[in-house]
């Protein structure tokens, strides 16, 4: 029989530069959070999940973690999937719950890059791609969206007004976040005057680095009579994967996302038009535009036109990404992916104060690894 599986508990630390952090200690303040904010003890999380760290590289991350706050989970695992991770423990997390496996299940991301890592950072970015086929041209992360993203505007017309228009109206959202890590308000000629890293791609379109931990806690559906928040229900999961490197891809217009998409949105019985608010990975701002039509929410070529319009704001007609994002409330790692869906939770739960989008019954979150490699869509209802 199947068990329905809800969102019973989320929690985001502060996001940006946190020096006296570590990747424990985050991970601790969100895993915690989480937990309390799901009303339960520490003794009652039976299933545990953990992603990765490059500040402290654990081969059983996992364990680490329940060894520092004293937990003693049926089942743990860390998983290591790039950005995509977050998503992928979430439906790992639900099969493990609808299984009768376990009744809570805490998946727990967090990592100090921003001031764990230093110059470590830039050899990180630097270092991808294939090494006989890529890495000796100089790929970088940058570069390799890059090349999606001018194939996307010489096909579908996108600009780097629409580019700019994304990070514009996110940095505004991010404003209206307590924890988010930039917040300072920008303009198109700010984004366009910043420095050039991979043409198309200047500065303001690439997402931070950041020190930060996020969480969720997966429930049995039964728990949310127990909750002492309003749960929220998991309608419907799907993953895409259609390659590693970027030039092994087979397209440049469509990537996993599309089918992650059709995925969750089937098993929940909805459309696109269906959402009410959308949380879609945004490491760059031509990644959001080319997944947004991907995905199915905009025909090709509208996506650009609908930031520049602000259709995409927070009381525009498709809200999306309104804590910020990557662009600006903030990225760490696994981290980054999770607090899309901590985001989606919050708007369904009508907490998301100043952000809060007016009567959302719908939520869509979407994290993404690799470059455009894997994709986890995932279609949350309020209960």
């Amino acid at each position: 029989m199947t068990r329905k599986a809800i969102i019973s508990g989320v929690y985001d630390t502060l996001i940006g530069s946190l020096p006296e952090s570590s990747c424990m200690t985050l991970h601790t303040e969100a895993g915690l959070g989480a937990i309390e904010d799901a009303g339960l003890q520490v003794s009652e999380v039976d299933g545990l999940l953990t992603a990765y760290s490059f500040t402290s590289p654990q081969l059983m991350l996992g364990n680490v973690f329940a060894e520092y706050v004293g937990m003693q989970p049926k089942v743990c695992s860390s998983i290591s999937m790039g950005g995509v991770t977050a998503g992928l423990m979430v439906a790992q997390a639900v099969a493990l719950v609808e299984s009768g496996m376990c009744r809570h299940v805490l998946c727990v991301t967090g990592d100090n890059r921003l001031t764990g890592m230093g110059e470590k950072v830039q050899a990180a970015l630097a270092n991808v791609g294939h090494p006989q086929y890529e890495q000796p041209y100089g790929m970088s992360v940058p570069a390799a969206f890059a090349q999606a993203a001018q194939y996307y505007m010489h096909e579908f017309g996108m600009t780097h007004e629409h580019m700019a228009a994304v990070a514009v109206n996110q940095r505004a959202n991010a404003a209206l976040h307590p924890n988010a890590h930039m917040k300072k308000p920008i303009t198109h000629e700010d984004v366009k005057n910043s420095k050039m890293v991979a043409s198309p791609l200047r500065m303001l379109d690439c997402c931070l680095v950041s020190d930060g931990g996020s969480a969720v806690v997966v429930s049995a559906a039964d728990a949310a009579r127990d909750l002492p928040k309003t749960a929220v229900q998991i309608l419907g999961i799907g993953e895409g994967h259609t390659h590693e490197h970027i030039f092994a891809s087979p397209s440049l217009m469509d990537f996993g996302c599309k089918e992650s998409t059709a995925i969750a949105l089937g098993k929940a019985g909805l459309k696109p038009s269906d959402v009410d608010t959308a949380h879609i990975y945004d490491c760059f701002t031509s990644t959001l535009l080319i997944c947004l039509e991907s995905m199915g929410f905009f025909e090709r070529g509208e996506a650009g036109p609908a930031a520049l319009a602000g259709d995409l704001a927070i009381k525009g007609r498709f809200p999306v990404n309104s804590n910020g994002g990557l662009l600006s409330y903030g990225s760490s790692g696994a981290a980054g992916g999770m607090s899309h869906v901590v985001e989606a939770v919050l708007q369904l739960r009508r907490d998301a104060g100043q952000r809060q989008v007016k009567d959302a019954e719908v939520a869509f979150a979407h994290t993404l690894g690799g470059i455009f490699s894997g994709h986890c869509s995932m279609v949350l209802g309020r209960m």
